[in-house]
């Protein structure tokens, strides 16, 4: 499939799901009047179930969909690692945990910013330790490990968090922010996350042409010209603005930066630079077609979307681990 008729087909199917993503919902309102309510307005229960609700969880899908599947896709290309994804570097992990400590501590009913606060803050915690060790050793192993290393920490913390915390609704609460969800999001939770979702997609965008420099491994990057220290800096900070800022307004939402690439890579010539439009574009899809299926799978409520993720996620991580044993013997 060519480039351009891949990407006119991923952006129709996002356009899709993003227009049935805000038609379906408990509430059931009319096509019509669902779209006469955004546009020009209508009466007052419908625009508000559609401007306040509906709206805001779309656009999030959306927003943070296309930062997981991008994000994916460059640190694949970066690591050289078709198992990598997100959370491999400790972002994720570090985002969730800085949430959680903001409820542990009640300061999340507090404010409407002060849980994004906490989760922005563990992303860039990670950050900034990625960066002081990637500093004096630079390998790629060395990132690799950091991550690892990071998210055992933080998933360590949440564990003592949860298991000292005196209220049960705290609990819960905690319990609920790690399954990841988009409901009950509003266009604060847009307008806090757009903007560093944007900076970060923009700093992974440049990498492309890097990104294809690194298929012929580092010493072979560094000698077509390739500052291999400028892009891992611009790898590791757009990822944490992008994963990190979905993170703080969604909760942790795992497997769309592993899976949307590796659907996607048989379909274009296989360079890293090829495959970042496509993987925003098409983590956008699959978050969005999640959200559709948590909403209306349980009939008495709805799945958590990271739930869904992870039943899709899951069985094709073990899948893709079995098929690597295979090539490997």
């Amino acid at each position: 499939m060519t480039p351009l008729r891949l990407n006119l087909a991923l952006a129709a199917l996002t356009a899709v799901l993003f227009v049935l993503s805000l038609l379906i919902g408990p509430a059931h309102l009319g096509p019509v009047a669902s779209i006469r309510a955004l546009v020009a307005g209508g009466d007052e229960a419908t625009r508000i179930i559609m401007r306040e609700i509906r709206l805001p969880r779309a656009l999030l899908g959306l927003m943070v969909g296309a930062s997981l599947g991008l994000s994916g896709a460059v640190l694949q290309g970066f690591l050289r690692n078709p198992l990598a994804e997100p959370g491999i570097v400790g972002v994720s992990a570090m985002a969730s945990l800085g949430a959680v400590i903001m409820f542990y501590s009640g300061l999340a009913g507090a404010s409407l910013y002060a849980l994004p606060a906490g989760a922005l803050a563990g992303a860039f915690l990670a950050v900034i330790v990625l960066l002081a060790i990637a500093a004096r050793h630079g390998s790629t192993l060395t990132l690799i490990l950091s991550g690892v290393a990071l998210s055992s920490l933080a998933a360590a913390l949440t564990s003592l968090a949860l298991n000292l915390s005196p209220n049960p609704f705290a609990s819960y609460e905690i319990i609920f922010w790690l399954l990841g969800s988009l409901k009950d999001r509003s266009m604060t939770h847009v307008a806090i996350a757009l903007p560093l979702i944007a900076a970060g997609g923009a700093l992974l965008a440049t990498t492309g042409r890097a990104l294809d420099a690194f298929s012929l491994g580092e010493e072979g990057a560094e000698s077509l010209g390739i500052d291999r220290r400028r892009t891992r800096l611009f790898v590791i900070v757009g990822t944490a603005l992008a994963v990190g800022a979905g993170t703080a307004v969604t909760g942790a939402i795992s497997f769309v930066g592993l899976v949307v690439p590796h659907m996607l890579r048989p379909l274009t010539n296989r360079m890293p630079s090829s495959l970042l439009l496509p993987s925003a574009m098409g983590g956008a899809a699959l978050l969005l077609a999640a959200d559709i299926v948590a909403r209306t799978a349980v009939r008495a409520g709805e799945l958590n979307v990271g739930v869904v993720t992870a039943l899709i996620g899951a069985p094709f991580f073990l899948w893709l681990i079995v098929r690597s044993r295979r090539e490997i013997f």
